[in-house]
């Protein structure tokens, strides 16, 4: 071949002038005409100076490099340039050219003393030898430079005629000849050697591999290599075009065995920058001069050269190699290039080890690469497919086959590279079984052993990538002992000559003559043919075996595969019961990988010529377990599981009728592998391959003599070795036989694609044509892939179709669907046709054919599905139906639908079990509830019954979702209804339920979800015919019960002059402009606002006659009785007040003229007048003014409720609401008259008098501190630490759930002190983020809490020392308001009350917190994402959040109030949260509310009464939907909840009775929690109902009826701990660290539903017994499973109280005695432990914790519940560790052991080491006295009681903290008469105590027991 094609002599245009850039021209080029093999490069002038040809002003060095121009035929030139610089004659004067020379400003024209302008001389050649391009094109300017007595075109011709040896490799026999062939000379005394590389295909790379990765470093090349095979755009930058050509060449080089074949240009040329914007991925070189042009590339990867940096823009995504290769990679280059970092750390490094020499080092780093390959393509031969064998090969990749066999599916990496075109042509260059092979054949072939023994060890992987790079070095210099290369070279600085001859002009006639004599030459010489080496391609051990050992095999999976053995035999022998057992668990099995091969391999051996009848119960299932098998399928069929399948779905069959078969494929049509176009193609090539495999065996068969030894050989013989071997024979055949097998084998593949036609006709028609479901899910594009409707019997008859479809419409949308499915069999027809060539002739034949077989099929189909629909229905479970209480009625018969689990994993089966769900039964919708009952469709459990239900008004979300089931059918449609009773139900409905029949469910449920009116909510139709669910005008029937009403109603509309009823916004009075509109606390709620009329007020002033009976009921309401109770006024017969009372029932609002949701009597300051509190409450949103609700029992203090005030807050204590009609005047007076009001309150207290009436705050003095009792002295120091919590003045921590603004600190109006300093002392970080409060600073005082908590640093416990304690001032009274009240108040230093300023939540919040506590409580579905577990769900959900801020305000309240404080709360309107806050903390302080009947009282006083809007909270009717649900009155119940948590014995109800109400309260069972007013249920006539008026005697109306009938049949709401203390203060913890999720949000009972409807669960007990008694024969097991989302716990699995009751209940009925009321019984054995315990001295543990009352002060119980569930550990704190403040028992310091040894309290008496009198020295000025000590060893504590038999401890001395006690001596004021030696001290690390005993002997005694304790620890 001859070495160079073209040489050039190339020099500048003389540039126009002005320009600063020239063009290059051509001067001269030999050969003058084109080669016939070689065509000239065009364009080549741009690439000899890329920067643009410019002249210089200074002489340049000769400069060299290798340019690469690709042709149009994808042929690289390289182009090596040799540039050198000649004088240019200047006789003209020029602008200034130069690049290095700046223009001159003053004059454009200047006069240069010399100018030098390049020249090149190029060389054109295919081959790359850059070295000897260098020596070459050196030679030739040496010679000129120097001038040597060489004539230039001699050396030209010989450069142009000399020819090299075409294949490299040194033979032992060489010869003087072959040497001179390697060896070249231009004639110039030169010689030189060129090493031709032995193979070919390896690239050839010198030392440009490792240079790069010097250049860049290990990662940077990485990404460079990997984006280079996923096709992304690549630009190398740097100043040396050299280095560019050797950076693109070591890319393409490492690449190897794939060929880069897109845009590929080392060095481009400025002129052409554009093609830099080409869309297609490019390798490309640029000149650091153009730095800036590339910038705004968006898409392009650059890697410069010169910094060594890669750049990658955000918008590109690199896929990396996968690991573990990344990793060995990147440790196998590492070893190369820097062997030292192996032994840097090593103390004795065994000598150094330098890397490589370049040149040998650049092959060790190809050889990790080659390596690299060999891994990723190891077994890629087994995944070819040969369609085509003559005239030429044809072979396709199956590449989901290789991901799948190869476990890399997921590969982002090796998809990509498949895909790509450098894949493909490495397909087609090394798919052809018969060729000659190289390196990376050998290694594909035969080292794949060594290379996966290799993987764990770099060391081995080191000789191996050695003995690699051996082989590479050898192909590339294949001559190792040359002879001397000799090439001159230019004398130094010979450049730099002054004055150097032009480059001569050559003689073109000389060169020419040169060309011709050696083409004379070559043609006398025989053609130099390389000798090719072909033989059969190696395939390597097949992929299988590579994989297995890896181990990639399921667990069990032989059980699971014999599983599916057993059951499809049991299938085929028509053991149907047997199989029907197994198929839930081969279900489960085909999961697996290895269980979906076993079933295709088991149904393979029950085929019989292409043929298996089934009867239909086993069609069915062989159809269930092909469909489960596909499910788990990807699109791309990875496994060939698919593929399998496709052959037995043709087989398996049933025959329907005559002549009418139904095949398998009409029922496995739903899955997306049959939409892809690529499964089909693989499909359609390994057929093809088997085909023309068997054509050639055949064949061979018919040839060969010995057919019995021919079959053994050929049978063995994959289909690429048969290819390899006739392509081998191919040259020797005749020209007809060679004609004969190609048309043999074209006719193969036309029949194979006929076929296909049908088959894909088959799965792609669906088997109902005319419902037209085309499948969603397709990936076709434009053809919409086609579905079925599952069908096999098991839809058959059960359901008429529910529309009929016209003739025309259904022959339209047949059309549609044939359509769709002939096209897209057409392009699947056209591409393999066109890629296996397929003749014009017949693929047109395939074109005609294709409709028909479509069309022909569809006629075959509509049989099928005519005779299927008559098939008998599989039999289905029997419906069960619910039991339903007295009066609920079935609205819908039940709906046949599936129950599907839901994202709760107990009922599934995950969390160990058997799946209950999914379950098969029926939906009923009553009057009352949603109900599902069924079974599971697991036959294991299939006796068990499924219970789902809630109340239909408790539905909070309905919504539609399509699910699909691996049933018995395919389901498509369902919903997914949400409750508030924390409830979810997933239900598809059946195949027999009409779409239209579950449109009109869903419309029942919504009619009776929101009716028209709060009448037609079950409570008040129950026990009526269901049609009154939709009339409500109906005629009222309670005619008698209507009197009050009337008579009420008749009063009240005189005095309400109109009333507005506005959606959305708040309208104000009119008599009312205020300055701001109030901020609106929910958008949606309705705002009542009335104008009252004057006159009426003073004509309903008095109360007439007919209102008697009116008030008298009033009287006996709750409130009522509640206030009488805490002596807050009387109401005599003759409505005369009693003056001495400081408060009186006030019957202002009898008429509900002031307040429409206030109750109509009101606590009021006795000498307010009622005409002020009409004035008063105008300044109150919603007229809901200040009215007292409770008060101290001991200390006087009151607790008030109001809304917060209209306008901008406070300001409307002093501010005139500047009513237009009224003067300024009677503005003054109004707010006078609220201060009065506040005067009236403050003034009722107690201490208010104590303080000799002066209006400063000093009244909280020593004096009043004397007068309370010691153990105040403990409460009082934690208001200051609690106040600053809730106000948030410490700096919050960003806790778990806190979501507060950390660092804001509250600042608060005290209007007691004038000086607005702020001085923020002692403010801590508070921990929780409790009641968010703004960080503006204004004029306000110090917070409150820091006076409260006095100056200096608290106690240990939370508190003040006690001596600042005493200079404290306390407010009369605290305004709990909403820090948006603080705007605009005067500073007022006479006012004795103080306002807290909070930050609350307001409903919205609430709401949505409710809505995420739902989503995590019961989730839709499982979450995959690992962070959404269900506490990270809980936090966000903010729920716990919104507790702790309501009990942490509720504390400070009760803190305020028991320091003799009165407390008024003023938030929002008045009926949320102030409703919250107000009801805790009168349960917090009065121990009545803990009580069945106090707490009740509490809901009807605070709740009812006061106007909690139940109705609009609970959206309970069609006018408050669109406001949705809003739980205030359930976080209430939560908060109890926690509260019952910390103190069970404290509440006389249980845990249970709390979700009781919970439920309740949104059920609408009942008409308690119904309206939003007293007013409202007055109008309605529900509020005074008769009790003996009800006719069922099963319908309560109200809940508390109900829970009194149930409290006396049974003890589930009584809760055996209570043990009250008398006067007992709770005051609970409210970190969120000390909340628990309520379990009424999180469990269930599927066994029976919610248990909260008694009668439904409990009315029924013989049923149980039944099931019991059938099964007698059976040993019975004591144990019992019990299954937490399925049993009812505590009915299972009773606690020990209840169970002895049913056991005495039992045996009184065995004895046949009248069973005695569980109540009666409890007080009697309460009543004998009573006796017998003061009978007792020594109490024992059980009488302390249920009976006894003489439990120390403060205690609280922590209940943990152990894994059992049956023991329980109590842990009881005494008060010397409740002192401490409730967020956090320790503030810092260490514990107190007596917290340590709380745990294992009794009482007293048990820990009693050492007891007697000691006198003991008191405070400054205070008198010794007489105390009871006790010593106690286990508690490690000094008790003092006041005398022997008190139980209350007064104070304790923690030994721990005693230094030291010694003998004493008396003091002033010590007892006389007593032994000087009877006195000792006691010194502790807080203080110095003085004792003395009764006699030195005593003392002694004393001294000696407390060392002794003090030794002991």
């Amino acid at each position: 071949m001859s070495f160079v094609s073209l040489l050039m002599v190339i020099v500048p245009f003389s540039p126009p002038l002005g320009s600063s850039d020239g063009q290059g021209r051509i001067l001269q080029r030999f050969p003058e005409k084109d080669w016939e093999d070689n065509p000239f490069p065009q364009g080549i002038e741009l690439f000899c100076q890329p920067n643009g040809w410019q002249l210089y002003t200074e002489r340049q060095p000769p400069a060299f490099f290798v340019a690469v121009l690709t042709d149009i035929n994808s042929e690289r030139h390289y182009c090596a340039c040799f540039t050198f610089w000649e004088e240019v004659d200047n006789s003209q004067p020029q602008k200034s050219l130069s690049s290095e020379a700046d223009e001159d400003d003053d004059s454009g024209i200047l006069q240069p003393a010399q100018l030098f302008a390049p020249k090149s001389l190029v060389l054109v050649s295919r081959l790359d030898h850059t070295d000897v391009f260098r020596n070459c094109l050196g030679l030739i300017y040496t010679v000129h430079i120097d001038g040597l007595n060489v004539q230039l075109e001699n050396l030209i011709g010989n450069l142009l005629t000399c020819v090299i040896p075409i294949a490299g490799g040194s033979q032992p026999d060489q010869d003087e000849k072959e040497e001179s062939l390697r060896t070249i000379t231009l004639g110039a005394g030169d010689r030189q050697v060129i090493q031709t590389p032995i193979t070919d295909s390896l690239p050839v790379s010198g030392c440009s591999v490792a240079q790069l990765f010097r250049q860049l470093g290990i990662i940077n090349v990485l990404y460079l290599f990997c984006a280079a095979l996923t096709e992304h755009k690549i630009l190398f930058l740097s100043s040396s075009y050299h280095r560019l050509t050797d950076a693109c060449r070591a890319l393409l080089a490492i690449m190897f065995p794939l060929k880069y074949s897109f845009t590929y240009v080392p060095i481009l040329p400025g002129k052409l920058l554009e093609v830099l914007s080409t869309p297609t991925p490019f390798i490309i070189g640029v000149n650091s001069f153009f730095r800036s042009e590339t910038q705004e590339l968006l898409d392009v990867i650059i890697a410069d050269l010169d910094g060594g940096t890669v750049t990658i823009p955000e918008c590109v995504h690199i896929s990396l190699l996968p690991d573990p290769l990344l990793h060995q990679t990147q440790t196998a280059l590492s070893m190369v290039l820097d062997p030292e970092l192996e032994i840097a750390d090593h103390a004795f490094p065994q000598g150094s080890t330098q890397p490589s020499s370049p040149k040998i080092q650049d092959k060790e780093i190809r050889a990790v690469f080659l390596w690299l390959f060999a891994q990723l393509f190891q077994g890629y031969r087994w995944c070819l497919h040969i369609i085509r064998i003559h005239p030429e090969p044809v072979i396709r990749f199956h590449k989901a086959a290789f991901l799948g066999q190869r476990s890399l599916t997921e590969d982002d990496f090796l998809m990509k590279v498949l895909d790509g075109m450098a894949f493909a042509g490495f397909v087609s260059e090394r798919g052809p079984p018969y060729r000659a092979i190289d390196l990376f054949d050998d290694l594909i072939a035969n080292e794949v052993e060594r290379i996966r023994l290799e993987e764990g060890n770099p060391h081995k992987m080191m000789n191996h990538v050695k003995e690699l790079a051996e082989h590479l070095f050898k192909n590339e210099n294949p001559y190792p002992a040359v002879a001397m290369h000799k090439v001159q070279r230019p004398s130094e600085g010979s450049h730099l000559q002054l004055h150097q001859m032009i480059f001569p002009h050559l003689d073109e006639v000389t060169v020419q003559l040169f060309i011709d004599h050696a083409a004379a030459k070559l043609r006398s010489a025989p053609p130099a043919v390389k000798v090719e080496k072909n033989c059969m391609v190696p395939s390597g051990p097949p992929l299988g075996a590579i994989v297995d050992r890896n181990g990639n095999v399921l667990a069990n999976s032989a059980r699971r595969l014999e599983v599916v053995r057993n059951c499809i035999t049991y299938i085929f022998e028509n053991k149907m019961l047997e199989a029907k057992k197994l198929l839930p668990a081969v279900l489960r099995a085909l999961k697996g990988r290895a269980a979906r091969q076993c079933l295709t391999q088991e149904l393979n051996l029950h085929v019989q010529q292409n043929r298996a009848v089934l009867d239909d119960q086993q069609f069915d299932y062989v159809v269930r377990m092909m469909n489960c098998t596909l499910q788990d399928c990807s699109h791309m069929d990875e496994y060939g599981i698919a593929a399998a399948l496709l052959p037995l779905v043709t087989a398996f069959c049933r025959k329907l009728g005559a002549g009418i078969t139904q095949f398998a494929y009409s029922c496995v049509q739903e899955h997306t592998v049959w939409t892809n176009m690529q499964f089909w193609e693989a499909m359609f090539y390994s057929d093809v391959q088997n085909h023309i495999r068997a054509l050639y065996i055949e064949v061979s068969e018919h040839e060969l003599p010995s057919p019995d030894q021919g079959e053994l050989v050929e049978e063995d013989k994959c289909a690429l070795e048969i290819a390899s071997e006739q392509r081998r024979l191919w040259p020797t055949l005749s020209k007809e036989k060679q004609q004969e097998l190609i048309q043999k084998e074209e006719s193969t593949v036309f029949s194979q694609a006929i076929h296909y036609a049908n088959r894909m006709s088959y799965l792609l028609l669906p088997l109902d044509t005319s419902k037209n479901r085309l499948l969603r899910s397709s990936g076709l594009g434009d053809v919409e892939s086609v579905s079925n409707s599952y069908v096999t019997n098991s839809i058959a008859g059960s359901m008429a179709e529910s529309y009929d479809t016209e003739s025309g419409f259904e022959d339209a949308e047949t059309s549609d669907v044939a359509n769709s499915v002939v096209r897209f069999i057409n392009r699947f027809v056209d591409k393999v046709c066109n890629e296996s060539g397929v003749t014009n002739e017949h693929l047109k034949a395939l074109h005609t054919m294709i409709p028909d077989i479509v069309q022909m099929h569809i006629e075959t189909l509509d049989a099928v599905h005519r005779e299927s629909k008559r098939l008998p229905p599989i039999q289905k479970p029997k419906l069960l139906r619910p039991a339903l209480l007295a009066g609920e009625e079935l609205m819908m018969d039940g709906l046949r639908v599936y129950l599907i689990a839901d994202g709760r994993e107990e009922a599934t089966g995950v969390l160990g079990g058997p799946p209950l769900l999914p379950a098969e039964g029926a939906i009923f919708l009553t009057t009352y509830r949603l109900i599902f009952k069924g079974t599971p469709s697991d036959p294991l459990v299939a006796e068990q019954v499924v219970t789902r239900s809630f109340p239909v008004a408790s539905l909070t979300k309905e919504k539609k979702i399509s699910i699909s089931l691996q049933m018995d059918q395919f389901i498509q449609e369902g919903l997914q209804l949400r409750s508030c009773t924390f409830q979810l139900m997933k239900i598809a409905f059946d195949e027999e339920v009409a779409s239209d029949l579950a449109e009109v469910f869903r419309k029942h449920i919504h009619k009776l979800r929101y009716p028209q009116h709060v009448r037609g909510t079950f409570a008040f139709t129950v026990g009526q015919s269901s049609k009154l669910v939709v009339e409500h005008k109906h005629k009222e029937k309670n005619q008698s019960l209507k009197t009050l009403s009337k008579n009420l109603m008749k009063n009240a509309k005189k005095t309400i002059g109109r009333q507005y009823v506005t959606r959305k916004k708040y309208t104000p009075p009119t008599w009312e402009n205020r300055g701001s509109i109030q901020s609106q606390v929910d958008e949606d709620e309705i705002s009542v606002s009335e104008e009252v009329d004057q006159s009426s007020l003073t004509m309903s002033s008095t109360i007439k006659s007919s209102d008697r009976q009116t008030m008298s009921n009033v009287v006996e309401r709750a409130c009522c009785r509640d206030y009488q109770r805490l002596g807050l006024g009387t109401l005599s017969n003759s409505l005369t007040r009693s003056k001495n009372e400081p408060f009186r029932i006030s019957t202002v609002n009898r008429m509900y003229t002031v307040c429409r949701s206030y109750p109509g009597l009101l606590i009021v300051p006795q000498s307010i007048p009622d005409s002020t509190i009409q004035r008063i409450s105008r300044c109150y949103r919603q007229n809901r003014f200040p009215v007292v609700c409770w008060r101290n029992s001991r200390t006087k203090a009151v607790l008030l409720r109001s809304a917060g005030l209209h306008g901008k807050g406070v300001a409307g204590f002093f501010k005139s609401p500047n009513a237009p009609s009224a003067g300024p005047s009677q503005a003054d007076s109004i707010s006078l008259e609220q201060e009065k009001y506040l005067h009236a309150i403050i003034s009722s207290m107690p201490s208010y008098s104590d303080t000799s009436g002066r209006n400063t705050l000093s009244g909280f003095t020593s004096a009043h501190m004397s007068s309370s009792d010691s153990s105040d002295k403990q409460r009082q120091p934690k208001i200051g630490a609690l106040m600053k919590q809730v106000m948030g003045s410490k700096e919050e921590l960003p806790g778990t759930f806190s979501r507060g603004v950390p660092g804001q600190r509250a600042r608060v109006i005290s209007l007691s002190e004038p000086r607005a300093s702020v001085k923020a002392r002692n403010t801590r970080r508070g921990k929780w983020g409790s009641i968010r409060v703004s960080g503006r600073i204004s004029s306000y005082n110090p917070d409150i809490g820091t006076r409260l908590a006095g100056k200096d640093s608290p106690q240990a416990n939370g508190g003040p020392s006690e001596t600042h304690f005493l200079r404290q001032q306390r407010a009369h009274l605290y305004i709990i308001g909403d820090k948006s009240q603080l705007k605009g108040a005067k500073q007022d230093s006479f006012q004795q009350w103080e306002v807290v300023p909070i930050e609350v939540f307001d409903v919205r919040q609430v709401k949505t917190s409710f809505k995420k506590l739902m989503k995590a409580c019961v989730p839709s579905s499982s979450s995959l994402d690992s962070n959404m577990t269900f506490y990270r769900c809980l936090e966000e959900s903010e729920w716990m959040c919104l507790l702790h801020k309501v009990l942490q305000v509720s504390v400070l309240v009760v803190e305020l109030l028991d320091t003799g404080s009165s407390v008024m709360v003023s938030l929002e309107d008045g009926w949320d949260i102030t409703t919250q806050v107000v009801s805790l903390v009168q349960l917090l302080s009065d121990p009545y509310y803990r009580t069945f009947d106090g707490f009740r009282l509490l809901v009807e006083k605070e709740w009812l009464s006061f106007g909690h809007r139940f109705s609009h909270r609970g959206a309970q009717t069609m006018t408050s939907q669109s406001s949705g649900f809003t739980p205030v009155f359930l976080q209430f119940l939560d908060c109890v909840h926690q509260i019952h948590l910390q103190f069970p014995m404290e509440f006389e109800f249980s845990q249970y009775y709390l979700k009781f109400l919970a439920y309740h309260y949104v059920s609408n069972r009942f008409r308690t929690f119904l309206l939003d007013s007293d007013y409202e249920r007055i109008e309605l006539g529900v509020m005074y109902e008769e009790k003996g008026e009800r006719k069922n005697p099963q319908v309560y109306k109200s809940v508390w009826d109900n829970i009194d009938r149930l409290n006396k049949k049974t003890p589930i709401f009584f809760n055996y701990m209570f043990s009250p203390e008398d006067g007992e203060v709770l005051k609970p913890y409210s970190c969120i660290s000390n909340l628990k999720v309520w379990e009424f949000y999180t469990e269930e009972t599927l066994s029976e539903g919610p248990s909260y409807d008694w009668e439904l669960i409990h009315g029924r007990p013989e049923t149980t017994e039944e099931a019991e008694r059938q099964d007698t024969s059976a040993p019975k097991s004591q144990r019992k499973i019990i299954w937490p989302c399925y049993d009812n716990k505590s009915k299972v699995e009773p606690d020990a109280i209840t169970k002895l009751f049913q056991e005495l209940q039992s045996l009184e009925v065995e004895l046949g005695q009248v069973s005695e009321k569980w109540k009666d019984t409890w007080d009697k054995i309460k009543a004998t432990q009573r006796t017998e315990t003061k009978l007792e001295h020594r109490h024992t543990l059980s009488t302390s914790l249920l009976m006894s009352s003489n439990l120390s002060h403060h205690r609280r119980v922590n209940l943990q519940e152990s894994g059992v569930g049956s023991s329980l550990n109590l842990t009881l704190d005494t008060e010397s560790s409740s002192t401490s403040t409730p967020s956090g028992s320790m503030v810092g310091g260490r514990p107190s052991t007596s917290t340590l040894y709380s745990q294992f309290q009794t009482t007293e008496s048990e820990h009693r080491s050492f007891e007697g009198i000691l006198y003991k020295k008191g405070a400054l000025l205070k008198p010794w006295k007489p105390r009871w000590f006790v010593l106690d060893k286990t508690k490690h504590q000094l008790r003092y009681y006041e005398n022997r038999q008190d139980k209350d401890c007064k104070g304790v001395i923690d030994l721990a903290e005693v230094e030291s006690v010694t003998p004493g001596t008396p003091t002033m004021g010590a007892p006389k008469a007593i032994d000087e030696k009877a006195f000792f001290d006691l010194k502790t690390t807080k203080r110095f105590y003085n004792f003395c005993a009764q006699d030195s002997h005593n003392a002694q005694l004393w001294i000696d027991s407390i060392q002794s304790c003090l030794s002991d620890a």
